[in-house]
């Protein structure tokens, strides 16, 4: 008789989290995620497998669901990809390569075909088709052609900046270098998936160990590591093929569905799936998936999924996209995988919020083709409430998100003298007490935090890596392991004596110059005091999100930068809120997206005395630059609309969507600095105040004649 799976619990619901923990989860799931797109997608090398890194994602989202103020704190649900690698040159993408959401169960595909229909205003039993095809686990890859010619190829990068790969996808045989057939537009940008075949990959790793090369983990690693190779012989040796499934920029489209796309591409002479199918409810799109599950072992390359995608394009064009991905598409992930391993020791973390985290270090094990060694704890109580001590064997599973997890401990096998594990009640970075506040009610923080504060090593060496990292000031040659090295020497213990640091350096009588320390030169110096230099003017958004303000990620860096313009505005009005300003709190609060927490967080920050000292002595040297608007030749362009009552040619999120591509503030009331209302029928208290503040106010048919749409 069969052994019945064993039972085990999962991390707490979303939902019973108190906001500290959600917040503190939130901001945790960030950093590994971040980490972990850098290692898949710029260095082929995955520290997790797929379906880690879909658990870790689903759970981050689940977090925001469950907390809509975090939302609009953080930036990963809107990230793509990583930056790409200096290895190669980069390539502007003219359409930003984005990436898809995931759902991971039968039911979701209803609520995703729902979704579709709420957004556009389709009754139930208004026609839908949609597409359906697997997902290839494979390295995405744009293909430009002019006049039916190849003339470039780019790896998706971080969605807005990929790689020059041109040189090696010349030699991929199955991507031709003209298109043939009719109606080919004069620029086609062809988008799909460079992969390799299972049995390919295993001849390459034989080959490879026996010529005591890399040996790649999986089929996927492979052709990415194929792809970006330096010398295109060695790329032209390995077994690349490719699937054309979507387009970037063209000059014209040969059909107006996604369905007609793909077999115009295939026309071309573009290789293209057999097996995508049209589907017109979400039954047939169920069936096919677990078609394409069942046939799964047997194809000759591996899928990860199927994707669905509304075949309509008119319709994909209405529905646009929200954060990193379309609402008009979605993958729906096979499940997780799982392995069992040992759990070999329990490391504490401690975070640049100084939040104690435990990660654990586990036996080394192969989940779905991916080699895991370390899995998130989550925090004590989730350690206490599975009882995982050191010594443990565990089952780990990847599903969706970056980090595995720990679901379950094997307690038949633990060892004889095991014992309880003992959460530290000191940082482990500093020796400073570590505690859980309590909040109004009684109940305390999931997560333990340092009280060190600013003495802390951990705290303000990752508020440093914060500060000069890629998406904030992106300081080349001021990586991680060089804001060690300067905070370990006493070089650099704040953001403003980064950009005193060349001054320092050169002073007379210094003995502790940079150029004499290893791994350092003339020309490395100088290098670097040049990266420094030409970081003294940045963007207002970047500046704002380098100072690291709790829950303000690059997104609403971006609104508060488009909203008060100049860094100065931004920080009297908060400042101003903070001393009791209430018309300055509100014009914060009503900032489309930043929510009561995230307004709260600003005010506080600019409110304390320790930070505004820290502000004067940056500004003395950084001069944040406004930002410009997203389209500025757009009537509505750095205006601020206010939509109220019932739209009837739109709906409220297309209007917002389309107002915020003209370059427009969207705002959720009505104050004197509003510049235009757009009102249909069943207009309230929005167009009282409208008229109070003699404020302009358009119908729907209006704005449209005003934008030009």
């Amino acid at each position: 008789m069969k052994k019945p799976a064993p039972k085990f619990t999962t991390q707490p619901e979303p939902e019973s989290l108190t906001p500290e923990a959600a917040r503190e989860e939130h901001e945790r799931l960030a950093a590994e995620i971040c980490k972990h797109d850098a290692a898949y997608y710029r260095e082929d090398a995955p520290l997790i497998s797929d379906a880690d890194y879909d658990t870790l994602r689903r759970r981050y989202e689940a977090i925001e669901a469950a907390f809509p103020e975090l939302a609009n704190t953080q930036t990963i649900s809107k990230r793509v990809g990583a930056a790409p690698s200096e290895k190669f040159a980069k390539v502007q993408h003219a359409v930003p390569m984005l990436s898809l959401g995931n759902i991971f169960d039968i039911g979701e595909v209803e609520e995703f075909v729902a979704r579709v229909r709420r957004f556009l205003g389709l009754a139930a039993d208004k026609p839908l088709a949609f597409t359906a095809e697997p997902k290839i686990d494979g390295l995405s890859c744009a293909l430009r052609y002019e006049a039916g010619a190849f003339v470039r190829a780019a790896t998706r990068g971080d969605g807005f900046e990929g790689e020059d790969v041109t040189v090696n996808v010349r030699t991929i045989n199955e991507i031709p270098h003209r298109l043939h057939g009719k109606h080919i537009p004069d620029v086609l940008e062809v988008r799909g998936e460079i992969y390799m075949k299972r049995d390919e990959f295993a001849e390459l790793n034989a080959r490879q160990a026996a010529e005591g090369d890399k040996v790649f983990a999986n089929p996927r690693n492979a052709a990415a590591g194929s792809l970006r190779q330096l010398d295109p012989s060695i790329t032209a040796k390995r077994p690349l093929h490719f699937f054309a499934y979507t387009w970037g920029e063209a000059s014209a489209l040969p059909a107006e569905t996604q369905k007609g796309m793909i077999e115009a591409f295939k026309s071309f002479g573009l290789p293209v799936n057999p097996l995508t199918v049209l589907c017109h409810t979400a039954e047939d799109l169920a069936a096919h998936y677990r078609s394409i599950e069942e046939q799964r072992a047997s194809l000759p390359y591996d899928i990860d999924g199927v994707v669905y995608k509304v075949n309509d394009l008119a319709l994909q064009a209405r529905l646009g996209f929200v954060s990193r991905s379309p609402r008009w598409a979605v993958a729906h992930k096979f499940p997780a995988e799982q392995a069992t391993t040992i759990l070999r020791d329990i490391e504490i973390q401690v975070g640049r919020t100084g939040a104690l985290t435990p990660v654990a270090k586990l036996e080394p094990v192969t989940v779905g083709g991916v080699v895991v060694s370390n899995a998130t704890l989550h925090n004590e109580d989730e350690i206490a409430r599975k009882d995982i001590r050191i010594g443990d064997t565990v089952i780990v599973q990847r599903a969706g998100d970056v980090i595995p997890q720990i679901v379950a401990v094997i307690e038949e096998k633990r060892p004889a003298h095991s014992r309880k594990y003992e959460f530290p009640q000191v940082c482990p970075a500093c020796g400073s007490a570590a505690v859980r506040e309590v909040d109004e009610k009684g109940e305390a923080d999931a997560v333990r935090r340092c009280t060190g504060g600013l003495i802390c090593p951990a705290q303000a060496v990752e508020r440093l890596k914060h500060f000069a990292s890629r998406n904030a000031m992106d300081i080349e040659g001021l990586g991680d392991k060089q804001i060690e090295f300067f905070y370990e020497k006493g070089l650099v213990r704040s953001p403003a004596e980064i950009f005193t640091l060349q001054q320092r350096d050169e002073a007379p009588g210094n003995l502790q110059r940079i150029r004499n320390f290893e791994g350092y030169g003339e020309t490395s110096v100088r290098n670097l005091f040049a990266a420094i230099d030409a970081r003294r003017e940045i963007p207002l958004n970047r500046f704002i999100f380098a100072l690291g303000i709790r829950h303000v990620g690059e997104t609403n860096a971006r609104r508060l930068a488009r909203h008060f313009g100049t860094f100065d505005a931004l920080r009297n009005a908060a400042r101003a809120a903070a001393k009791g300003d209430e018309e300055a709190r509100a014009d914060i609060d009503h900032i489309e997206g930043i929510g009561d927490v995230v307004a709260e967080a600003v005010i506080e920050f600019f409110g304390e005395a320790h930070n505004e000292e820290a502000l004067d002595a940056l500004v003395q040297h950084v001069t944040p630059q406004a930002m410009e608007a997203v389209k500025q030749d757009s009537p509505v362009a750095g205006k601020t609309v206010v939509f109220t009552g019932a739209l009837e040619r739109m709906t409220r999120e297309e209007a917002k969507a389309m107002a915020e591509r003209l370059g427009a503030k969207v705002s959720g009331s009505v104050s004197k600095k509003t510049d235009l209302v757009v009102a249909g029928p069943g207009a309230g208290s929005k167009l009282a105040n409208a008229e109070k503040f003699g404020v302009e106010v358009i119908s729907e048919d209006e704005w449209f004649v005003r934008v030009g749409a």
